[in-house]
């Protein structure tokens, strides 16, 4: 069975009403799809951190424009930021409202730079009176990014999930939030030994946008944004797009699927343990620059409930 997310983008497109503000109408059709397990507000993510998308014309189909709200023949341009949250009540507070709507788990995604509001965001939490105002908290990567997002961007803003990973699980220990609030983790997490070190680290599941494209023949020819992708997987030309058999492609993403998965396994009892998560900081050591290594759980102490 397939399992969606719906993501509240900035332009917060096929959940507005005529005056773009957010529907609760359409919040509660499409929480009504049964594939529809859980709403996320992207605060911001890899690929373009503190800036907005870009949706060229060229790719505004019909079918788009109508799942989005928007015009065809036009550019779609995200801005960066929701208008509507502009201090941590304002997201808690619309985090709630959109789990009180539509029934589901609900929390928001987001890459860090700067670490100070972390600790003001699970204050924030812990003081109000709905006990914890999410469900979880999706962890993207400074290296995580596509074809479309600016290079300076991907080399040089925000912090990696090795550094920021292991901050925000003590972050939440310390605040006893980290049994109620679940972490999703993505950024390059395509290999297994990506993904045992996440687990590793404190990460409750991990998603992939990468792996997936990259099981479908996605080659990184940096034209994800331009219409001209020329394995067919990121634009709508006819032409380009008979390179992408979906009889053929479902079966390799499957294997890549089964296989990832089989491999963490294998990580898995190697270490010892019965199942993924409950890999720990002791079975992973990092290597320093000079060669030597050290115990993950002694460079990243757990701090514990």
């Amino acid at each position: 069975m397939q399992i969606l997310f719906f993501k509240l983008v900035r332009l917060k497109y096929g959940v507005r009403d005529e005056m773009s503000k957010l529907s609760d109408e359409k919040l509660l059709e499409i929480a009504a799809h049964d594939q529809v397990k859980m709403f996320e507000i992207k605060m911001s993510q890899g690929d373009k951190p503190g800036k907005g998308g870009i949706l060229p014309k060229e790719k505004v189909t019909k079918q788009i424009a109508e799942i989005r709200g928007i015009s065809m023949g036009e550019d779609a341009i995200s801005p960066n930021l929701h208008v509507d949250i502009t201090s941590i009540n304002d997201l808690l507070s619309m985090i709630n409202h959109v789990r009180e709507v539509t029934r589901k788990p609900t929390g928001f995604k987001s890459v860090i730079g700067a670490t100070a509001w972390i600790d003001d965001f699970f204050k924030e939490i812990n003081k109000r009176s709905d006990a914890c105002a999410l469900d979880f908290i999706a962890l993207d990567s400074g290296d995580g990014g596509t074809g479309a997002a600016p290079m300076s961007l991907l080399d040089n803003v925000v912090l990696p999930i090795k550094k920021t990973l292991p901050f925000l699980v003590d972050t939440l220990n310390q605040y006893n939030l980290k049994q109620r609030v679940k972490v999703i983790t993505s950024g390059k997490l395509i290999t297994p030994a990506g993904v045992a070190w996440v687990l590793c680290a404190g990460a409750d599941f991990v998603v992939s946008a990468r792996g997936f494209m990259f099981s479908l023949g996605y080659i990184q020819a940096l034209k994800c944004n331009k219409n001209t992708c020329p394995t067919g997987i990121t634009n709508h030309n006819k032409c380009l797009q008979k390179g992408l058999n979906p009889e053929n492609k479902a079966l390799k993403v499957a294997n890549y699927v089964r296989n990832i998965t089989h491999a963490v396994e294998i990580i898995t009892h190697s270490c010892g343990v019965k199942e993924p998560l409950e890999l720990n900081r002791s079975h992973v050591r990092i290597v320093q620059n000079d060669g030597s290594s050290a115990a993950m759980d002694e460079a990243y102490p757990s701090q514990s409930e």
